[in-house]
């Protein structure tokens, strides 16, 4: 079968490797006895093949014969030990994995595959959300974020600001180099989502300078502030606007209804799609404030007794000029915010991936590091869900990706493999293999 020659799991496989052999090791020369390379890949690997305990994937490969699935599959030459990894990953900046999000990133849009989620003509809508993956009362470090509880236990955390490239048609998610939320040495503030955002929008200018990008956030981003900094990176924006959180526009449009535009639609189901909508008002009072154009999208159904229910409701700001020929386009853009939490958080978290599950907290970038390596393994994922007709025959035999991942472990742990397509094959048709199972 065909793959894109630039997005298979070698290709990949091999731009990672080299993305790794260049990350600055500040280590004596006399004490290095693993490489980064072996260390970060030995866990990538762990964290590709969705094992809930790096521990146990390290005793399960100990074995020499099957030390060669690591060799062959992932190029590893030396395998650390559990503790040994630990420590050299800890050690790593995270910043250095910025290059692996930015070429992968260019590897589908030079592949096209990217055009696919083109939403408007050359802009891309990119969904923004924090989210936590690290809680515990006890273990902890100088960069957890702390809740103290009526109790008198303090929480300790790590989140980050995810930002995706999505489209409103598409199951799959582009995830980009995401914002850690992070308290520093010496500063008495807790970080939070805003400043995160503050810090993430212009690295995402500066890794994708070309690129046309639509920031699409719930309502805490719909702010003048955070807004000018979308705007002043020359990029664009559709946010939820909670009407509690903007009295002042609200009022406005209040007394502006005959300038009101709407449309309603009547679907299949018989349920109303109201839109309503109106171009060039300010989002606040003050004097300075930011034009925005606003839209209320609401669904309406009947009940059996022939009452109507409102199944949905939600507003948003844009600086789209807002017409019946896009306001439907629009509203879906808006709505397509959600997938970042059921197609990303909720598959990262329950779907094998074992985003939350404390892999090591260490005390300096141990946590972050592991939770990058996640991400980069559900970007493989996402790749190939896109691209590669092998590993979707395999998805589509074994059901549930739960079920098939779990086949691919344990099968690397009895059989060695010349590569990844040679598992997949395998995994596909054993009986060419000759392979036989006792269901005993």
């Amino acid at each position: 079968m065909k793959h894109k020659k630039h997005l298979n799991f070698g290709s990949l496989r091999h731009s990672l490797s080299s993305c790794f052999r260049t990350f600055p090791d500040n280590r004596q020369t006399a004490k290095i006895d693993y490489s980064i390379h072996d260390s970060l890949m030995s866990a990538f690997a762990c964290m590709y093949f969705q094992d809930p305990s790096l521990l146990q994937f390290q005793k399960e490969l100990r074995d020499q014969k099957n030390l060669d699935n690591l060799e062959t599959i992932f190029a590893v030459q030396n395998v650390p030990g559990n503790t040994r990894i630990r420590n050299i990953i800890d050690n790593v900046d995270s910043e250095q994995f910025r290059s692996v999000f930015k070429e992968y990133f260019y590897r589908l849009q030079r592949n096209k595959q990217l055009k696919e989620f083109e939403f408007f003509h050359g802009l891309y809508l990119c969904s923004i959300d924090g989210t936590q993956y690290y809680h515990s009362t006890k273990i902890h470090c100088s960069s957890c974020l702390k809740t103290n509880k009526r109790n008198k236990i303090i929480s300790y955390s790590h989140k980050i600001l995810q930002a995706a490239i999505m489209h409103p048609d598409m199951r799959q998610v582009i995830p980009l180099m995401p914002e850690e939320i992070s308290n520093v040495d010496g500063d008495t503030k807790q970080d939070c989502e805003i400043n995160a955002s503050k810090r993430l929008i212009p690295k995402l200018r500066k890794d994708h300078p070309q690129l046309g990008i639509i920031i699409v956030g719930d309502g805490l981003f719909s702010k003048q502030p955070f807004i000018s900094d979308i705007l002043s990176e020359r990029m664009h924006y559709l946010l939820v606007a909670k009407p509690s959180d903007h009295t002042v526009m609200m009022e406005f449009i209040q007394m502006n209804q005959s300038a009101l535009n709407e449309i309603w639609i009547t679907d299949k189901k018989e349920r109303i799609h109201h839109y309503e909508w109106i171009n060039n008002i300010p989002l606040n009072g003050r004097k300075d404030a930011i034009q925005v154009n606003y839209v209320r999208y609401t669904i309406v159904s009947k009940t059996k007794n022939g009452n109507e229910k409102i199944n949905y409701r939600n507003c948003w700001v844009t600086d789209f000029v807002i017409t019946n020929k896009n306001v439907v386009t629009i509203v879906k853009g808006g709505r397509c915010r959600w997938k970042i939490e059921n197609e990303c958080f909720n598959t990262l978290k329950n779907q094998g991936y074992h985003l939350e599950h404390n892999f090591g907290h260490g005390s300096k970038n141990l946590c972050f590091n592991f939770l990058l390596l996640t991400l980069i393994a559900f970007f493989f994922h996402q790749i190939f869900e896109l691209t590669d007709n092998l590993y979707q025959e395999c998805r589509e035999k074994f059901g549930s990706k739960r079920h098939m991942w779990e086949s691919l472990r344990s099968y690397i742990k009895i059989l060695i493999f010349n590569n990844w397509e040679h598992l997949l094959d395998f995994a596909l048709t054993p009986t060419k293999y000759n392979a036989i199972f006792d269901p005993q």
